[in-house]
């Protein structure tokens, strides 16, 4: 030291004295001013480097000792007069035998005895003011240290923690030989701080945490492990990047990196798809240094592998980029370690969690490429169990991850395992699963690839334990799903299981209740056509008609009303239209066969309800071809009349309903001949006459109807004694309780009155016709005025029949009635004929 420093240092402290005195006084206002005056005698004043030196050296105890001062002021002037010095002088380290153990004895112990929470902060900044001038020479004081930072990292005060995360940070840079003896010890603190609500601690702590682990001996990465992971799902987007650059920094730089890469590279990975395009880019950018650097570190390895791992492989998907063969490689070597791990996450009960697994399973298929194939059993399961998830995210990156397979994996070796799942699935309450991965798989695999394979997929989906065994709404969805993967892949080559994949189809519409799914089955159905080429679905079913019918009819022994067959039979013969007109004969013994009075009675009114609306359009239908009329009669005789048998029930009588409905369809719809009509006539009409008392309105006035276009059709080719039985029943029906079924009756009975040839004698059967009339008579005095009008119009009908009977039945019960008015309309009607009866 310079004699003039010597000089002035003396000169200080001489004018200190009674400032140093006055420090052990016991009122606090003069131990401040002392505190104060020292502070701007000595590091305010400006001396000289080596005077402050001396000054510091004369002045540290007793600065030390006021850090223990009662007073909050007393004790800020002496740490911030303590800090001053520390940052002014050239040799700060020769102040540590005194200083650190004061700094311990304040803030490392058990209970810290610094109550102002702003003090501690200014303390520990202090200490960290401390390691960056004294550096190496704190080596002594690791313990001190390490104890002090042990308690500081999780004190209350937020600021507090995140200036001890800041000096951990310099500590394990500063001191490294030394560090890593202790570095076990701060572990636990910083884990105990990594979830602290202020979002700054929480960057500070992962800071830390990276140079604690970095600078240690590498025992204790996997206790941080799981905290850090949990970070990747917090909210605050500077967390997640703080986490990407300290795990990017221990994959490049961990001495025992190598031996932590299988968990180390889900963590960076997992942020490759952050939300937030800064963090996505900084995980892409550390990524791609490390496989860039294990790429340069195990060079001597790939030699051998460089020129093939460089090429693409074939039907690589457009629009990615290709991570490098580091990259690639690190993937690989790590995956049969990283898919268990995967498997398990996936199922988490958090939803971020789950959702950032199958994000993260994305990326990992994406590097791995053809080497999933050794994985693909734990994968496929791992897909089944996401893509079951509530979460619409998770689903997502679920199908992602199974068309990647599909584009890597020869789909030789996926279909063997998969077409095994759609099966047999091992899910009960998930039994599309498999379905659902299936269709992914299949929209990713390449077309070459694909078509040596179509039939057995499109076989196995057909199978009725795929197609016809599950109901739910989600299964046919995905059944959907599967064939147009297969459509949209291959296009015209599905030509070749165009039949599989139409049954398929038909299948789905027929199982399915949701308008929807239905709707969209359809469409399927015109993509299947639009990929052969065909301009129509009466194309598509044209070409298969004749197979479909043989599929269906080989089980038609065994339908039952919970038969999805029969749904077929519906799906297929409304949707082909025309085309079904050319396949009668094929499907008149299906029909006969299910149509069985022996048969299940629900069956038969489904099927019954079908042929009735086909029927009704017969030309564009059953009989577009006119092949049908030629089994009409066949079909009459051996389907319709033994259905219309009287038997017990209510069944039975639903079944009535139900075949008299289409019996009205046949007749409406010009099927059948008059010919063929009259053939039947004698079986017929007795069926149809008993099928007038049925219980149930519909079937009596199913029977009407019919009734009315029997006459119509063949009314005039009757003979009398037919005719005498008719009239009868439908005279009974004019007293029936619904009004239809007596409007019915009455049209019938007008119409059985014009039929009326040569044949018919009035004179012969003048009793029968008395009969009518006097019936008639007594329902033109119904209270219903609109009867009343339409029973009318039947006896002017009658009128012409025998006009004589006619007048002498009106003339006796006219003063009967409550108003003559119609009879005097009927007897004037009866005049205007001119026509000369004899009595």
């Amino acid at each position: 030291m310079a004699a003039g420093d010597e000089h002035a240092a003396s000169e200080v402290l001489r004018g200190l004295t009674r400032q140093l005195n006055c420090l052990n006084e016991d009122n606090k206002a003069t131990r401040k001013r002392a505190l104060e005056v020292i502070k701007r005698e000595t590091v305010d004043r400006g001396l000289s480097s080596s005077a402050l030196q001396e000054v510091f050296s004369a002045l540290l105890k007793p600065l030390l000792k006021c850090l223990s001062d009662p007073m909050e002021r007393c004790r800020e002037t002496a740490i911030t007069t303590l800090s001053d010095f520390i940052r002014c002088v050239p040799e700060p380290e020769e102040s540590l035998p005194y200083l650190m153990p004061c700094l311990a004895q304040r803030l490392g112990e058990k209970d810290i005895l610094e109550p102002a929470e702003e003090l501690r902060l200014s303390a520990v900044e202090m200490l960290t003011l401390t390691l960056e001038v004294c550096g190496k020479h704190l080596g002594p004081y690791l313990n001190d240290m390490i104890n002090i930072l042990q308690r500081t990292i999780i004190d209350p005060f937020p600021d507090v923690r995140r200036e001890s995360c800041k000096c951990t940070v310099s500590l394990a840079k500063s001191l490294p030989e030394h560090f890593h003896l202790q570095a076990e010890s701060l572990i636990k603190p910083l884990m105990q701080t990594i979830a602290h609500q202020h979002s700054r601690v929480r960057v500070s702590v992962i800071e830390a945490t990276g140079a604690v682990i970095q600078h240690s001996t590498g025992k204790n990465v996997d206790d941080v492990l799981s905290h850090l992971a949990q970070r990747l799902f917090d909210d605050s987007p500077q967390v997640r990047k703080a986490v990407t650059v300290v795990v990017g920094d221990w994959l490049l730089h961990l001495r025992d990196r190598y031996s932590f890469f299988h968990k180390l590279i889900p963590l960076l990975l997992t942020n490759i798809t952050d939300e937030i395009p800064e963090i996505r880019l900084l995980a892409a950018d550390l990524w791609k240094q490390v496989g860039a650097q294990w790429e340069k570190e195990n060079e001597e390895d790939l030699k051998d592998k460089m020129d093939f791992l460089l090429t693409p492989p074939p039907f690589y998907p457009s629009g990615v980029e290709r991570p490098g063969l580091g990259c690639r490689e690190l993937v690989v070597r790590n995956l049969g370690k990283l898919v268990p791990a995967i498997a398990h996450d996936v199922t988490d009960w958090l939803v971020p969690t789950r959702v950032r697994t199958s994000e993260l399973l994305t990326v990992l298929l994406l590097h791995a490429e053809d080497h999933s194939t050794q994985h693909l059993q734990p994968l496929l399961a791992t897909l089944y169990q996401a893509c079951t998830d509530s979460e619409r995210d998770v689903v997502t990156s679920c199908l992602a991850s199974a068309k990647l397979l599909g584009t890597f994996v020869p789909p030789d070796i996926f279909l063997k395992l998969l077409l095994d799942h759609v099966t047999a699935p091992s899910s009960s309450s998930h039994p599309w699963a498999p379905l659902m991965v299936l269709a992914a798989v299949l929209g990713g695999c390449p077309r070459p690839l694909l078509k040596p394979h179509l039939e057995q997929i499109a076989n196995t989906l057909a199978k009725p334990d795929v197609c016809q065994e599950f109901q739910q709404v989600v299964y046919l969805e995905q059944l959907l799903a599967s064939v147009d993967a297969l459509l949209r892949q291959s296009e015209s080559d599905c030509g070749s299981v165009s039949l599989q994949l139409l049954q398929v189809l038909v299948t789905v519409q027929s199982l399915s209740t949701e308008p929807h799914l239905s709707e969209k089955a359809v469409q399927s159905v015109h993509l299947l056509c639009k990929v052969q080429g065909l301009d129509s679905m009466t194309e598509l079913y044209r070409r298969h008609m004749g197979q479909l019918l043989d599929w269906l009819s080989a089980s038609v022994d065994a339908w039952s009303s919970y038969s999805p067959q029969r749904l077929q039979l519906h799906v297929i013969v409304t949707q082909s239209g025309p085309v079904i007109g050319e396949f009668v004969s094929q499907l008149m013994p299906l029909l006969h066969s299910c149509l069985q009075p022996n048969r299940d009675t629900e069956m038969r009114m489904s099927v019954f309800t079908m042929l009735a609306k086909l029927l009704l359009d017969a030309a564009n239908t059953l009989d577009s071809q006119g092949h049908f009329r030629d089994e009409s009669e066949r079909f009459l005789r051996d389907v319709l009349l033994p259905n219309l048998v009287w038997q017990a029930g209510r069944t039975s009588a639903a079944v009535r309903a139900s075949a008299l409905s289409c019996l009205l369809a046949l007749l409406h719809g010009g099927a059948i001949t008059p010919g063929q009509l009259l053939c039947m006539e004698e079986k017929l009409l007795p069926l149809v006459l008993s099928a007038l008392d049925e219980d149930s309105q519909m079937s009596r006035l199913f029977a009407c109807r019919s009734l009315s276009v029997i006459i119509k059709l063949i009314g005039t080719a009757l003979h009398p004694e037919a005719l005498n039985k008719i009239y009868p029943e439908l005279l009974k029906r004019l007293d029936d309780s619904s009004e239809e079924v007596r409007g019915v009756s009455l049209q019938a009975l007008g119409l059985w009155m014009s039929g009326l040839t040569k044949e018919y004698n009035p004179e012969f059967y003048s009793a029968h016709l008395q009969l009518l009339f006097q019936q008639l008579l007594l329902h033109l005095d119904d209270p219903d005025s609109s009867v009343q009008g339409d029973v009318l119009e039947v006896l002017k009908k009658c009128s012409s029949v025998h006009p004589a009977l006619l007048k002498k039945e009106v003339e006796a019960v006219r003063d009967k009635q409550r108003s003559p008015a119609h009879c005097d309309q009927l007897l004037q009607h009866i005049s205007s004929l001119q026509i000369d009866h004899p009595e």
